[in-house]
């Protein structure tokens, strides 16, 4: 598409997220034009994958192993970025500070599946800030259990509910990182969230794959942008809204080879495997041997022969 007023893009807004829940917007120095591209070219997609969103309800951060949440009566183990280690300490101090352990929490929804599709998912949530009273930001323009999701609608195998996956976003410093970075931390790092998400009447389908059909007939999931509410009593995200129009191109995103997590897969049974084999095996027990007694034969006691006073022998 040809701009028309040929004026250069400008560039992105930078969003950092502190501990308060306020957002901080920067606009990083322009490129230098040598690296800036032509205003003639296609603009690139401007949306990302994201899921954030914020919830409500009773901190205990003394839960071991993790903190947990209390939502409808169901705990919820709480995470952490590993660069954001301190925000339980911030969130401790907020807790004392109020007087109150009923939290609003801005966070990212971290979900486990599980290898068989009927085997329930667990949801949890890694926890960005906290809503300190002020109300501002993301506190301000959600509800409590309100969701942005920003990803791709399609079936996984190992969850009967469609799923909003959600992949990491494509930047050159994490190409460069992973090109660096040993295989399994390298699938670690791009491995995606799916989100298990009601749509009811959606408006596309959700995409599943069929290896039975012609590569050019499977299709691609589309690139949707929603609004979402979580359900505690279902452990599940249901459709709210639209944010925008289905996509068929979604944006640049990272995404692990099959050979790569089939090496990472392998690096990690074999460290099993090694630190079993490093384990001092425990010394089997055995039983104190009994000494055998010697056994006593007894007779059998025979009648007598000779009869008894009460008998009188009888001539034949």
């Amino acid at each position: 598409m040809i701009n028309p007023s040929n004026e250069p893009a400008k560039p992105k807004k930078i969003i950092t997220i502190i501990p308060s829940g306020r957002l901080i917007e920067s606009i990083p120095d322009t490129q230098p034009e040598s690296d800036q591209r032509d205003s003639t070219s296609e603009p690139e997609n401007s949306s990302i994958f994201q899921a954030i969103g914020v919830i409500a309800g009773t901190v205990d951060l003394k839960a071991k192993p993790h903190p947990t949440i209390s939502i409808e009566n169901r705990d919820y183990v709480l995470h952490h970025a590993p660069q954001k280690k301190l925000i339980f300490d911030f969130l401790k101090k907020q807790i004392r500070n109020s007087g109150s352990d009923y939290v609003r929490l801005m966070v990212y929804p971290r979900v486990i599946h599980f290898p068989p599709r009927d085997k329930p998912h667990v949801i949890g949530f890694q926890v960005l800030g906290f809503d300190n009273g002020s109300k501002s930001g993301l506190f301000a323009d959600y509800q409590d259990f309100e969701f942005r999701f920003t990803g791709l609608w399609q079936f996984i195998p190992a969850c009967q509910t469609p799923c909003i996956s959600v992949f990491r976003n494509f930047t050159a410093e994490r190409l460069d990182y992973i090109k660096q970075t040993e295989t399994s931390r390298k699938v670690r790092f791009m491995k995606a969230s799916h989100i298990p998400l009601l749509w009811k009447d959606a408006i596309v389908p959700p995409f599943r794959f069929n290896p039975l059909l012609p590569k050019e007939e499977r299709g691609k999931p589309s690139f949707v942008e929603i609004k979402a509410k979580f359900l505690p009593h279902r452990n599940v995200f249901a459709f709210e809204s639209l944010l925008g129009l289905p996509q068929e191109k979604p944006p640049k995103f990272l995404k692990a080879s099959k050979d790569d997590k089939l090496a990472a897969f392998k690096e990690k049974k074999a460290n099993i495997a090694a630190s079993k084999g490093n384990k001092p095996k425990p010394k089997p027990q055995t039983k104190p041997v009994k000494k055998a007694q010697p056994k006593t034969q007894t007779k059998p006691v025979q009648p007598p022969n000779s009869p008894t006073p009460n008998t009188i022998p009888v001539k034949e």
